[in-house]
């Protein structure tokens, strides 16, 4: 049997959680492998946890206070990786001892050199594979070259790992992992047929699992202005929720469901005809593997800015920067009986890989060697602050 430790968070939005549990449920069909997923946040105790636990709050609150962070952590490499090498240190080596794993994957970039540096300062040589979570807008804590490989999602997220200096051959593109769940149709050989305007729209306003974002302005633009019917899903935004089944749902009533966070998303996604969302990675591409073409109205600063645009230049959807032109940008997509849309969805069916999630698991697995690694007997705590985080 060997061991595999995925090392992922679930505090951070929803995306580096369902990128696990995609990888996961393709690890889980070999019958040797134990996979343990670990969140990188707890191994750094209860402040690591409530740091974790933030993102939501800062996120829909606070954008630019985000996208002051994301720029400090990208411009700050070395007091970023020795602040969190210090906090999951003891946990991580106690963890090592007690797993002795035969791979580290890693899916959240925070954890990515720190993780490296423990392993080098105790001299154990166990693979090391990072899988890049971000489409184009990649943070340098991504690159670390001492990885054994890093497996990224597009060919724009490779093309910068090399500009942070990773070299090429050290890099794999095998797209997006998305959980079988958003891909039983194509298992099951089930085709959503092409959008006649005769029916009414089924639409989807979602914003990533923090719930950001003006969806109710979204929602009243649909109903107010077309034949359809809307499911808003607020995730863990639970005033949100509130505040829209006070207003919508009274005055919309058959028309629109509001829910919070829920763990069947797919359903509702494999119903609907158009998608609206910010520009979160994982919403889009699971978007795109159920075959909804995307308007995306808004996108975190940071690791999402580019996002957009990206989904426009492999025509996956359409970006409304301002929800004041929300009607004419839908009204062009249903015009002579839904071309545009039409042409969307014909394009996610060529683009979307649905067997990225195992292309990405057998080359992982083929990087585990049957070396026997020597584990610490105990916990040293010691520091070298004087020597790069990269070297």
């Amino acid at each position: 049997m060997k061991n595999v430790i995925i090392i992922s968070s679930n505090y951070t939005g929803h995306g580096h959680k369902s990128i696990s549990e995609a990888l996961q449920e393709q690890f889980n069909l070999h019958k040797d492998i134990i996979i343990n997923i670990i969140d990188g946040f707890d191994l750094a105790g209860n402040m690591g946890v409530q740091v974790g636990k933030s993102y939501g709050l800062v996120t829909r609150n606070a954008k630019k206070l985000w996208n002051l962070a994301w720029k400090i952590s990208s411009r700050n490499l070395y007091v970023m990786h020795e602040f969190i090498e210090l906090s999951v240190k003891h946990n991580f080596v106690n963890l090592l001892k007690k797993l002795k794993p035969d791979l580290i994957l890693c899916v959240h970039p925070i954890f990515n050199t720190p993780i490296i540096n423990i392993l080098k300062e105790y001299r154990i040589n166990i693979p090391f594979v990072t899988f890049v979570a971000d489409l184009v807008s990649i943070s340098p804590l991504w690159a670390d070259k001492r990885a054994n490989c890093i497996i990224c999602p597009t060919e724009e997220a490779k093309e910068r790992c090399i500009g942070f200096g990773v070299a090429e051959e050290n890099i794999k593109v095998f797209g997006f992992p998305v959980r079988s769940r958003f891909t039983k149709h194509i298992s099951q050989k089930i085709s959503k047929p092409s959008y006649i305007l005769d029916n009414p729209m089924q639409c989807l306003v979602m914003s990533g699992g923090e719930g950001s974002g003006d969806m109710g302005s979204i929602a009243k633009t649909l109903l107010d202005n077309f034949n359809c019917n809307v499911n808003i899903i607020a995730g863990r935004n639970k005033s949100l929720k509130e505040k829209l089944n006070k207003t919508l749902s009274l005055q919309y009533p058959g028309r629109i469901n509001i829910l919070g966070y829920t763990s069947n998303i797919e359903e509702y996604m494999l119903t609907s005809d158009i998608a609206f969302t910010r520009g979160s990675p994982n919403v889009m591409m699971e978007a795109v593997a159920c075959n909804v073409p995307l308007i995306i109205t808004g996108a975190l600063p940071g690791q999402e800015q580019e996002n957009p645009d990206f989904a426009e230049k492999n025509n996956l959807g359409i970006v409304c920067k301002d929800i004041s032109n929300l009607y004419e940008i839908v009204s062009e997509l249903l015009a002579d009986n839904g071309k545009k849309l039409n042409a969307i969805k014909e394009s996610q069916l060529q683009y979307f890989d649905h067997n990225s999630a195992q292309k990405i698991v057998e080359h992982t697995l083929s990087l585990i060697n049957n070396s026997s690694y020597k584990y610490p007997s105990e916990f040293r705590l010691r520091r070298k602050f004087n020597r790069l985080a990269l070297k």
